[in-house]
């Protein structure tokens, strides 16, 4: 099966964690895969960075509906900073994904009520291959010479290091490529750095209640 072409779907799917049959509590799901709209759409040109904050570059048809939704919250917003619009719409957005891929068929997901009350939903992969295929892109990212790494894929490697996505890449793992990822960081543009604020702006507003 085809590995989907859009850089949130990609970061969703990293984001499982097959050994759990779910995504781990605490992952920082919703942050980076807005996260992964706003750098899917500055790599293709949409947007572009105007003094820390993106600005609508191009709104010509042609992307699917989550990064043209997220590309129409720009254009029809006064200017933000990255960092906010990574804080805004993450759980419409996740859903909005999620739909995705299942109607792709790369997911498959089930309602279902923990302890019979509280309802939840399953979500399970339909073809684990896909999820190596994203895990091996990281990888390559983070070995080979970087005049020959793909935008995305380093993209993918700032979002998930950023995002402390443990499940793919250690704590250790971090520390050991801190440079090359720092260097993958700056070849993707602003995203990371903001991913890093909004999740540290999280951490502390949950932590004084």
């Amino acid at each position: 099966m085809e590995v989907p072409g859009s850089l949130p779907q990609r970061v969703f799917l990293l984001a499982y964690d097959p050994e759990k049959g779910r995504f781990r509590v605490g992952t920082n799901l919703g942050a980076m895969v807005r996260a992964a709209a706003l750098a899917d759409l500055y790599l293709d040109g949409r947007l572009t960075d105007e003094n820390g904050r993106p600005a609508a570059a191009d709104r010509r048809p042609g992307i699917d509906l989550v990064l043209a939704t997220v590309l129409e919250e720009v254009a029809s917003s006064r200017p933000r900073k990255w960092q906010s619009w990574i804080g805004r719409g993450q759980r419409a957005t996740v859903s909005a994904v999620r739909e995705q891929l299942s109607a792709g068929g790369w997911i498959r997901v089930e309602p279902r009520r923990i302890l019979g009350l509280f309802p939840t939903t399953r979500v399970t992969l339909r073809d684990p291959r896909v999820r190596k295929n994203l895990l091996g892109r990281v990888s390559g990212a983070l070995r080979d010479p970087v005049g020959r790494v793909d935008l995305a894929d380093a993209a993918l490697v700032a979002i998930v290091a950023a995002g402390e996505l443990g499940v793919v890449l250690s704590r250790r793992a971090r520390r050991d490529a801190k440079r090359r990822i720092q260097e993958l960081t700056d070849l993707s543009g602003p995203v990371g750095p903001a991913l890093r604020k909004q999740i540290a702006a999280e951490a502390a507003a949950a932590a004084g209640g």
